[in-house]
């Protein structure tokens, strides 16, 4: 306890000046904020397109920026903190750790205000303000915003958390019909179902810089997944990190920025260049103007630009370019994460010398197979669609034509966005008959079924934790829901290890090792368990 408290104190002296830092700054933006007269002109608009999503257009300055996208979009804001820091809750439910937690977090922190540009910081600032007041022991609402900005950059590089494993592809050239260029996504960013229930696609015009598109969730200024009106695209996948001594530039930040001053690659990557990040993060550029794209890659200590000149480019969640090929901790990632399992799946997916179009990145989006259309379970992360999306699109730079899945994650109908019309009409709607629909695979028994297995996943992890018993009918229920799925035998064999039913567990950790594990830790994670349950039986 006493090495605790030491540590502790010693937080909060270094945070010292940082804290005073934000005091000030907090000062500075209240006061200009108070000097905004923002109102809503008739094109700042929010509304629901017809298959669930909420639309959002509204522009001006930074202050007006973040204080309009507050306004209207409150409700949805206070909702999405409560879902967010109730995961906390859920993961740290001890109270005092959770304020250990935060302490740490804002020391970590610090000087975040220093490594965002000041436009953003000020649109940030307005924002937070129509934050809920139910967290406000937590920390300020400008605090916890900054802390919601840089929560997955915190995450990865404290534990490694892959809540990202994204996939990405760009086809241009002889791989399209036309030539132009066209980039698919999954952006696999998973917190619950309920962070991703109010999807936003906003429709942002600056006072500076070029009007932009991005799909996000409320309470955000950054960008994951994003195009401008120059048909410039950016989108983020998460690769593996070191841990930095402090927190610098959230990835999202920098996207934006690069999405809202960058009209071509080369600019892109002068931007990028700008920054410093304090986890690993690619970036596949998409433009129109070069009709091609490209990945930068950046870690805190390294910067390049992977690209293919063959028309083909594929972007999972491990870097690729020359500076990171004899990177001890990209190798590892490569050697024990799915990543390189995906990359595979999409290399397989668009072979050469055929020609590809929009539905046929859609189809490889929703892909739930493995390697030559192998059943390895509903979920399992080795899949481009591991049934967790928080948001799938697919972007025509050339024509500004962006599609954005609807719930659930990227099976719902796609909205057709036009950005040309977007910008420069009245109505703020997709255009329908440019629709993508829902998979058929909505209504199929195997989906149902996939619902109902993860309502019993929770049931049986809470049971392991507990170490309370289950039914054999449950158990049996269970295993039938998703017996492909190598996640679903560990969890048996865990079960049945904390209930010292020592040969169940062999037999269910045998099984998964028959399976296609999605990773290799979890491979070793299975055996570990298998060879003590073996040892006691």
């Amino acid at each position: 306890m006493k090495k605790i408290s030491l540590v502790f104190l010693f937080f909060s002296m270094v945070s010292c000046s940082g804290i005073k830092n934000l005091k000030k700054e907090t000062e500075v933006y209240q006061n200009q904020l108070a000097k905004q007269s923002v109102n809503l002109s008739h094109s700042d608009v929010l509304n629901r397109s017809e298959n669930g999503n909420w639309q959002l257009r509204i522009g001006g300055n930074p202050y007006e920026l973040g204080y309009k996208k507050g306004l209207l979009t409150q409700k949805l804001y206070h909702y999405q903190e409560h879902i967010f820091f109730d995961k906390v809750a859920e993961i740290i439910p001890n109270p005092s750790k959770q304020k250990k937690l935060l302490l740490f977090l804002k020391w970590y922190n610090r000087f975040i205000l220093d490594d965002v540009p000041l436009e953003l910081k000020q649109e940030l600032f307005a924002l937070s303000a129509f934050g809920s007041n139910t967290f406000n022991d937590l920390g300020t609402k400008f605090e916890r915003n900054l802390l919601l900005h840089s929560s997955h950059d915190i995450g990865h590089a404290m534990q490694d958390l892959m809540l990202v494993g994204c996939s990405s592809v760009a086809l241009w050239g002889d791989y399209t019909e036309d030539g132009n260029l066209l980039i698919g996504r999954n952006f696999d960013f998973y917190v619950n179902d309920a962070f991703a229930k109010n999807k936003i696609v906003e429709f942002i015009r600056p006072e500076k810089g070029y009007n932009y598109a991005s799909v996000t969730w409320p309470g955000m200024v950054g960008v994951v997944s994003g195009m401008n009106e120059k048909g410039l695209t950016v989108t983020l996948n998460a690769g593996k990190s070191s841990i930095p001594l402090r927190g610098k530039t959230p990835v999202s930040i920098v996207a934006r920025y690069i999405l809202q001053n960058a009209e071509n690659i080369d600019e892109a990557v002068q931007i990028a260049q700008t920054f410093e990040v304090f986890v690993s993060e690619s970036f596949l550029i998409g433009s129109a103007r070069d009709n091609k794209a490209v990945v930068i890659e950046m870690s805190p200590k390294k910067f390049d630009v992977y690209e293919q000149q063959n028309g083909k480019l594929i972007c999972t969640n491990h870097f690729q370019s020359k500076s990171y090929q004899s990177d001890r901790r990209n190798q590892q990632h490569i050697e024990h994460s799915h990543s390189q399992y995906r990359l595979e799946k999409l290399e397989e997916s668009f072979p050469e010398k055929q020609t590809y179009q929009v539905d046929d990145v859609l189809n490889v989006l929703r892909d739930v197979s493995g390697l030559h259309h192998q059943n390895i379970g509903l979920g399992n992360e080795k899949a481009l669609n591991q049934l967790m999306a928080h948001h799938a699109v697919i972007f025509q730079p050339q024509k500004l034509i962006m599609y954005v899945s609807n719930n659930p994650y990227q099976l719902g109908a796609f909205d057709a966005y036009d950005l040309k019309d977007i910008f420069s009409g009245n109505e703020l709607k997709p255009v329908k008959r440019m629709e993508l629909p829902a998979d058929d695979f909505i209504s199929s028994s195997a989906f149902k079924n996939y619902r109902l297995y993860k309502k019993a996943e929770e049931i049986i992890e809470h049971s392991i934790d507990g170490k309370t018993v289950l039914s054999e009918d449950f158990l049996n229920d269970f295993a039938w829901l998703n017996p492909d799925l190598w996640r679903t035998c560990k969890l048996l064999g865990d079960y049945y290890m904390v209930q010292q039913n020592w040969q169940n567990a062999v037999k269910n950790y045998e099984l998964a090792l028959q399976k296609e594990i999605s990773s290799e830790t979890e491979r070793k994670a299975i055996i570990k368990n298998h060879q003590k349950a073996l040892k006691k039986l």
